[in-house]
C-alpha cells in the first residue's frame, strides 16, 4: 500500500511537471513575433510603408463608375530604423483617385486642413501627439518609440469594382533625406530613405529642431504653468515683403479638451462657456466657475483687439497688440510686422500635470483682402527667451515653445482671388475688363448671365461706374466696334477692388504707364500698397509721381507702391448725390515713368509695357486673358503677307523663263 502510494505520488509529480511545460511552450508561441515586411531588414534608414486594406460601395449607388464613391481604409507606417532620432516626421503620401481623407489616427495633416479634406493631388502627414522618432539603439528596440502607425479612412473617385486604388508614391519629406521609387506589390507599396550625404544639416545647438522662417511665422510659447493649467503667449512675425493682413482672424483646434480662460491683447468672436458645462470639463473641474471662462470652443476664432484697447489695463498693455488686426510688411512698417498676445489655457486630466503641454492644431489665419496661407503642424522648438522684466542684463526662457510656419498659397478654384486688373492702351480705344467670375459667382444668378461668357470690350468712361451700370455702354459700343454681342451677357467679376493699368505713351526715350485702384465696396482701406511684376520693362523703372514707389530686391522684377503720407487711404464707395447718379469707387491713381536706355529692343505697342503680376495688400489680383492689340500689328502683319506673295510670285516667274 505503501509503494503504491508512492508511485501515485510520482505520477502526480510527473503529470504536473508535464503540464507546466506544456503551458510554458503555449505562452512562447502566443509571443512570437510577426514577420516583418518585405525591406524592412535590408533598411538602415528610415522605412515607409503603406497597405490597403478595403474599400466599400458608398451611397448613391451610381451607373456612372467614375462618379461612384467608395470608402477605402488603409494603413501607413513610418519606422526609424537608422542610428539617428527622426525630429518631426512628415511622410508624404502621393493620392490619385480624388480622394477625401475623413480620418487619420496618429497623425494631422501638415497643411493645417481639418477632416474631411480633399487630398486627390496627394498630401503631407505629420505626427500628433508623436512627433519624434527615437532610434532603436537609445530604446532598447521599443517599437512604441520607434515607430507609428496611421490608419487612415477616405472616400475615393472613379475606380471600377475590382481595382485596387494605391497612391502613386510614399516618400520621407524630411530635410536632408533622399528616397528612392517605392517597391510596389498589389496591395502594398514600401521605400526606405537614407540620409543625403550630400545634405548639410544646420548645427542643432539645443535639443530640439531649429526654427524654420516662411512668410508668416507663428511662436506659441507657455510662459508659465501651473497645476491644471498654463498662461501662453502667441506671436506672429510678417516675413514677406508682400504679405499683410487686415482684421486677422485666427483658428486653431484643441484636441484635449482644452478650453480659454481669458485673453490679453485679442479676444475671441464669440464668448461662450456652454461647451464646458455640457462637456468633459464639467465632469472633472467640479465647483468651478465657467460663468468666467471667454470659450470653451473646439476651433476658437481669434482676433485682434482695436488701438482704443492698447492701454488697458485689463486686456492691453502688451507690445504689439491691439492694431484692430493689421499685420503690415517690415518695408512699410517694421513696428507693424508683428503681433502679440497672451492667452490662460486650462486643461483636462489626464494632462493636469505640470509638465504635460501640447499646442492646439491644424492653424489657420485669415484677412479681409489678403494673401491666402496655408499653416503647417506646430513644430517643438528650443525656448524663446526674453529679456527679464527687472531690467538686469539676463534672459528667462519660456517653459516650452513650439513654431507654426505658413505660406503663401495661390487661390484655388474655391479660393479665388478678390481683387483684379483692367488692361488698356494708348493704341487702342477699348478696355480689357476684369475677366468675368474673376472673383467668382457664387452670390449671382448664372441663369441671367453666363459665368464662362467673355468679358465685353468696353469704352473708357465704362471702366469707371459699377458692373451694373456698364450694361448699355458696353452695348452701344459692341455695335459701334461691330464687336459680336452674345445674346446671354457674360457675369460680372464681383470683385471688390479692381486695378486698371494703362499704357499711356511711348516714344524713343522712353514711355509712361497710368495705374488706377478702384475700390468697389464700402470700407476704406487704411495704409493700402500694390506690386506690379514686370518683365522686360522692370529694369527702365524711372519714377512714380503720385504714390511712393521702390523696386524689391527680395521678389524679382517687381515694383512696390503705397499711399503718400496723408494719402494712404483708398476709401470706399460713395453714395449718388441723386437718385439718378451711380455710385462712385474710391479711387487712386499715379503716372509712371520708364526709360528704354537699359531695355533695348523693348516694343511698348506689342505688350512688353504690361504686367504679369499684380498685386492688392499682398493678394495676387485676377489679370485679363488677353492685352490689348495695337492696329499697328495687323498692318505690319498685312505688309509682311504682301511681301511674301510678291517674293513667291516673282520666283515663280522667274523659275518660268528658266
Amino acid at each position: 500500500m505503501k509503494i503504491c502510494c508512492i508511485i501515485l505520488l510520482h505520477l502526480a509529480l510527473f503529470l504536473i511537471s508535464s503540464f507546466l511545460h506544456l503551458c510554458s511552450g503555449q505562452d512562447y508561441d502566443d509571443n512570437t513575433t510577426a514577420a516583418p515586411p518585405p525591406g524592412q531588414d535590408n533598411c538602415n534608414g528610415i522605412f515607409l510603408s503603406y497597405a490597403f486594406t478595403s474599400r466599400t460601395k458608398e451611397y448613391p449607388h451610381l451607373k456612372n463608375m467614375s462618379a461612384q464613391a467608395w470608402a477605402f481604409s488603409s494603413i501607413a507606417t513610418i519606422v526609424n530604423l537608422g542610428t539617428e532620432e527622426l525630429k518631426g516626421w512628415k511622410m508624404y503620401v502621393g493620392f490619385q483617385h480624388r480622394e477625401v481623407l475623413v480620418s487619420a489616427t496618429n497623425a494631422v495633416l501638415v497643411d493645417g486642413y481639418d477632416f474631411p479634406a480633399p487630398v486627390g493631388n496627394g498630401t503631407t502627414l505629420t505626427g500628433y501627439p508623436t512627433t519624434d522618432l527615437k532610434t532603436s539603439i537609445d530604446t532598447a528596440g521599443d517599437w512604441n518609440q520607434i515607430s507609428v502607425q496611421v490608419q487612415l479612412t477616405g472616400t475615393m473617385f472613379g475606380m471600377k469594382e475590382k481595382d485596387i486604388p494605391m497612391p502613386k508614391t510614399i516618400s520621407l519629406v524630411n530635410d536632408g533625406y533622399i528616397c528612392p521609387k517605392p517597391t510596389k506589390y498589389q496591395t502594398y507599396m514600401s521605400v526606405c530613405c537614407k540620409r543625403n550625404p550630400k545634405f548639410k544639416p544646420k548645427p542643432i545647438r539645443g535639443k530640439y529642431l531649429p526654427r524654420q522662417y516662411g512668410d508668416l511665422n507663428f511662436v506659441y510659447d507657455v510662459l508659465t504653468s501651473y497645476e491644471g493649467s498654463y498662461l501662453a503667449q502667441v506671436t506672429m512675425d510678417n516675413h514677406n515683403p508682400l504679405g499683410r493682413l487686415d482684421h486677422w482672424n485666427l483658428t486653431w483646434e484643441w484636441m484635449r479638451g482644452e478650453f480659454i480662460y481669458c485673453m490679453r491683447g485679442a479676444y475671441t468672436l464669440k464668448t461662450d462657456y456652454t461647451g464646458c458645462i455640457y462637456g468633459n470639463a464639467a465632469k472633472f473641474l467640479k465647483g468651478f466657475d465657467f460663468s468666467q471662462v471667454m470659450n470653451c470652443e473646439k476651433k476658437p476664432v481669434i482676433t485682434d483687439l482695436p488701438a482704443t484697447r492698447g492701454n488697458d489695463s485689463d486686456v492691453g498693455k502688451l507690445p504689439y497688440c491691439c492694431r484692430n488686426g493689421t499685420l503690415l510688411p517690415a518695408l512699410m512698417d517694421e513696428s507693424q510686422s508683428k503681433s502679440i498676445f497672451q492667452l490662460r489655457v486650462y486643461k483636462l486630466p489626464p494632462d493636469t500635470a505640470q509638465t504635460v503641454l501640447y499646442p492646439p492644431q491644424r492653424w489657420n489665419i485669415t484677412g479681409v483682402l489678403n494673401p491666402h496661407y496655408a499653416c503647417g503642424a506646430p513644430i517643438r522648438v528650443d525656448p524663446t527667451e526674453f529679456p527679464d522684466t527687472s531690467g538686469l542684463q539676463a534672459t528667462k526662457s519660456a517653459i516650452a515653445s513650439w513654431q507654426v510656419v505658413c505660406n503663401i498659397t495661390r487661390p484655388t478654384k474655391e479660393q479665388r482671388p478678390r481683387c483684379c486688373v483692367s488692361f488698356s492702351a494708348y493704341y487702342n480705344a477699348s478696355v480689357i475688363p476684369c475677366n468675368t467670375c474673376a472673383c467668382g459667382c457664387n452670390d449671382v444668378d448664372t441663369d441671367k448671365c453666363n459665368p464662362d461668357g467673355k468679358a465685353l470690350l468696353l469704352p473708357a468712361e465704362a471702366a469707371l461706374v459699377p458692373f451694373e451700370n456698364r450694361t448699355a455702354k458696353a452695348k452701344a459700343w459692341a455695335s459701334l466696334k461691330h464687336h459680336p454681342l452674345p445674346k446671354r451677357l457674360p457675369c460680372p467679376d464681383n470683385c471688390g477692388v479692381s486695378i486698371n493699368w494703362h499704357v499711356d505713351t511711348d516714344y524713343r526715350t522712353g514711355w509712361t504707364a497710368r495705374i488706377t485702384l478702384f475700390n468697389w465696396g464700402d470700407n476704406p482701406f487704411e495704409n493700402w500698397f500694390t506690386a506690379v511684376t514686370l518683365d522686360k520693362a522692370f529694369p527702365g523703372f524711372e519714377n512714380v509721381y503720385s504714390f511712393n514707389g521702390t523696386k524689391l530686391r527680395s521678389v524679382k522684377n517687381t515694383l512696390f507702391f503705397q499711399g503718400l503720407k496723408g494719402l494712404n487711404y483708398l476709401v470706399g464707395m460713395t453714395n449718388e448725390t441723386k437718385q439718378s447718379d451711380t455710385r462712385i469707387a474710391g479711387k487712386q491713381q499715379s503716372v509712371i515713368s520708364f526709360s528704354k536706355k537699359q531695355t533695348h529692343g523693348i516694343k511698348i505697342n506689342r505688350g512688353d509695357g504690361f504686367p504679369i503680376k499684380v498685386f492688392f495688400n499682398g493678394e495676387e489680383c485676377a489679370l485679363p486673358i488677353e492685352i490689348p492689340r495695337s492696329s499697328g500689328d495687323r498692318s505690319d502683319e498685312n505688309l509682311l503677307t504682301v511681301i511674301l506673295v510678291m517674293l513667291l510670285t516673282f520666283l515663280m516667274m522667274t523659275d518660268r523663263f528658266h
